[in-house]
């Protein structure tokens, strides 16, 4: 068992989604409890990184977030949409810029204005020098292509919720890229080659992260009766992780606490 004691931090929480909406400080106080803190809220539109942005705020070393938008939305950016995530990456909670990437899953953006905006938020984390948040699906060539152009210039990058192959994962390695691991990591269906995969991502390199409120891990032995997934949940992943790694989720916690602090500047 870990000690509760030993802090980790939660890399991706959607707080600000609308299953949130009634308990949301309380959810914040159940991972403080649990020792999982400080919490970066994931911003995925412009209107949610504003929202986030301002939730933060109001817990000073407890919560930050990122500044982006998700693929999904993309087609809703126009020529203000740089400015204005400029302007709120200049605030000193918000530590990251993005979710920003490639969906080709759902496509619920065209293709080419995935890629434009993906480009647009990559220059502006160069010229900030912010490290990336980012979400790749169905995606990888044209999500790596675009990387390599610009990884030169990149401060740093994770590949958030990372659930590819074997030799995606390389890729992202070999590009000195973060991986994020989720909860994705305890569903014994779909994630079964991903407990043989993080074995292989070097721990300076590893972060944790529950992308609540999705992703809730499939073999929690009391799961919540919405379906929800919540930060509490994170020491049940690193438990999973630690695992799966041959460690003790004490060592796996420091060491990806402290990545997590170096590449967030937290």
């Amino acid at each position: 068992m870990i000690l509760l004691n030993t802090q980790i931090i939660d890399i991706g929480v959607n707080l600000m989604h609308r299953s949130f909406q009634q308990d949301r400080d309380e959810v914040v106080s159940r991972a403080e409890e649990q020792g999982v803190y400080p919490l970066i809220l994931t911003g995925t539109s412009l209107r949610n990184s504003v929202d986030a942005s301002r939730y933060a705020s109001r817990s000073k070393g407890k919560l930050y977030s990122t500044a982006g938008i998700h693929p999904h939305d993309a087609k809703s950016c126009d020529e203000s949409t740089i400015k204005k995530l400029r302007e709120l990456a200049s605030l000193p909670h918000v530590v990251a810029i993005g979710e920003c990437g490639l969906d080709y899953n759902r496509d619920f953006s065209p293709r080419d204005v995935q890629r434009k905006w993906f480009i647009e938020q990559i220059e502006l984390a160069v010229d900030l020098q912010m490290p990336l948040f980012l979400h790749e699906r169905d995606a990888h060539l044209d999500f790596v292509s675009i990387l390599k152009e610009h990884r030169q210039r990149i401060d740093q990058a994770v590949v958030h919720c990372f659930t590819g192959n074997a030799k995606e994962l390389e890729t992202y390695l070999e590009m000195d890229l973060f991986i994020g691991i989720t909860g994705w990591v305890c569903d014994e269906r779909r994630g079964k080659h991903l407990r043989e995969l993080v074995k292989r991502i070097p721990l300076n390199r590893l972060m944790i992260e529950t992308d609540a409120p999705f992703l809730t891990p499939r073999d929690l032995k009391e799961k919540p009766l919405d379906g929800r997934n919540e930060p509490m949940y994170l020491r049940h992943i690193l438990n999973a992780v630690a695992d799966c790694m041959g460690m003790t989720p004490e060592e796996v916690a420091i060491a990806t606490t402290q990545t997590a602090r170096g590449f967030f500047r937290v």
